[in-house]
């Protein structure tokens, strides 16, 4: 039997503390903490578990579970938990806590590392993984990390995460820019949401870099209303030493107002630091002119998408400030390979498959916009809206299906606790408002498989087919729990079946089911 193996770290009880809280060290054990928790159920021995206080569940029902599981104290808003073994400390606010310990447990990493923060409402992931790419380079050791909506990396090597957060809990965010630490990685690109702005869990990251993309109305139930949304995003240009902000969008100026450090802007339609020009968009990719102070360079993206063309001026804009060359820059643009589920391309003949994250109005009108064929082919998008987000949302995807496809196909996007049949009927409300007539510009499917074969067996040559809504996630959340999803894979097996299919048709004798005289 092979003994366990300690933490990788450890660090004092009253040190931990004292660093992250404050507090004296009387009347606390000598003992050695292995890691923050805030889930019960992933306590390890020596952990300190903050029973946070959410909107759904209490923390403190679960800290005599979390005491067996080894817990060295406990953390959390109330003054105390009568006849508890351990330590209780108490703080005004569990959710700040549990930043300023994770910050201080693995020794407050973005302290030693070049952080880059991307916000946004769309674009983040896209904008992140090119500036991680133009970052890192093609150098086999590690000069760049990345956390993301769709991937992890340190260095070249990558993951997908786990949960459907754009940024994860403070205790892994802290853990990943240690990691990156470690590894001897000089920048740490980080996607920042106003969730995780408003939620704590950047409370205690330096950033030396804060870009900003763009603000539509999203998010709404969580802020409760666009201002205050707004003023979520602009902290996090608050908490940065410098700012990328995009001068095309309306909200510009208050982004400006809200940086404190030296501001680069990018524009494609106005003035700015960094434009693009002569933007062409082809099926293969992007082309444009990059229009600096200091000259005029042609760049070329391998993605589709005229709005990608924002996201690469915003990630060059944040690798030049960083000491990236224009002409490295772009020599690595060049050769990106792609953020998996954004505009992600599955097949082109004998038409063309996307898988995109688009789920927002604004985001899916982009999407559509830039996958409209332009020689009168039909564009044919699958869509639904997340359960235990902004219902606002649901009418807006609904219309912008219609507006900008010939053929929506509503169906299921991780309806979670909601009534899967009352998020599909808000979509058909948003596509009856403006004009969609079911059977014609419509069709509600409830399973997402299903509605995926359809919108395949549908299509006719030439024709575009958008998955949106999905893109990288690796899980369908239903009412009975998660299900393993791969978008991409399930588009493809489709087509398979689609193709055989076909091919049984074709094979099929004369007068035969099938066959031609059928």
């Amino acid at each position: 039997m092979t003994e366990a193996r300690p933490p990788a770290r450890t660090v004092s009880l009253a040190e931990l503390l004292a660093d992250a809280l404050g507090r004296g060290a009387d009347g606390l054990p000598e003992v050695r903490v292995t890691g923050i928790a805030q889930d019960a159920a992933r306590v390890r021995p020596g952990n300190v578990f903050v029973a946070r206080v959410g909107q759904r569940r209490d923390g403190h029902d679960f800290v005599a579970d979390a005491v067996a599981r080894g817990a060295a104290c406990i953390v959390g808003t109330r003054d105390g938990v009568p006849g508890l073994a351990v330590p209780y400390v108490h703080v005004d606010d569990d959710r700040f806590a549990t930043s300023a310990l994770a910050a201080a447990f693995h020794g407050h990493p973005s302290r030693d590392l070049i952080v880059i923060g991307v916000t946004g409402t769309d674009g983040k992931t896209t904008t992140a993984n090119v500036l991680h790419h133009l970052l890192q380079g093609r150098e086999a050791r590690p000069r760049a990390s990345l956390l993301s909506t769709a991937m992890e990396r340190i260095g070249a090597e990558g993951h997908p995460p786990e949960l459907h957060f754009t940024t994860p809990e403070a205790t892994e965010v802290h853990a990943h820019l240690a990691a990156a630490r470690d590894a001897g990685v000089r920048w740490a690109v980080v996607e920042a949401s106003s969730h995780a702005a408003s939620l704590q869990r950047l409370a205690h990251v330096k950033f030396d870099l804060m870009a900003w993309t763009n603000l539509t109305p999203e998010h709404l139930d969580h802020h409760g209303s666009l201002e205050a949304y707004r003023d979520a995003k602009a902290g996090l240009v608050r908490q940065a030493a410098g700012a990328v902000l995009n001068r095309d969008d309306p909200h510009f100026a208050a982004f400006a107002d809200a940086a404190v450090g030296r501001i680069t802007s990018y524009a494609i339609d106005g003035d700015a630091d960094l434009r693009a020009e002569d933007v062409v968009a082809g099926p293969e990719g992007l082309s444009f002119d990059l229009v600096t102070r200091g000259g005029r360079r042609r760049a070329e993206l391998p993605m589709v998408g005229r709005f990608n063309v924002a996201n690469a001026l915003a990630a060059l804009a944040a690798a030049h400030r960083l000491g990236v060359p224009w002409e490295t820059a772009l020599e690595r643009l060049a050769d990106f390979p792609g953020v998996p589920g954004r505009m992600q391309l599955v097949a082109t003949e004998p038409f063309t498959v996307v898988v995109d994250f688009a789920h927002t109005p604004a985001g899916l009108a982009k999407a559509l916009a830039a996958l409209r064929p332009r020689d009168g082919r039909r564009l044919i998008v699958v869509l639904g809206a997340p359960g235990e987000r902004d219902p606002a949302n649901r009418t807006g995807l609904g219309a912008a299906a219609i507006r900008g496809a010939d053929l929506a196909i509503f169906t299921e996007d991780d309806a979670r606790s909601e009534d899967l049949e009352r998020i599909l009927a808000a979509l058909v409300a948003g596509a009856a408002e403006v004009g969609g007539v079911e059977g014609r510009d419509y069709r509600v499917v409830s399973d997402r498989r299903s509605a995926m074969a359809l919108a395949l067996a549908s299509a006719r040559p030439g024709d575009v087919v958008l998955l949106a809504g999905k893109g990288h996630e690796r899980t369908l959340e239903r009412g009975s729990g998660a299900v393993p999803w791969d978008e991409a894979a399930e588009a493809r097996a489709a087509l398979a079946a689609l193709a055989a299919h076909a091919d049984r048709a074709d094979r099929a004798p004369e007068g035969h089911p099938g066959g031609a005289g059928a």
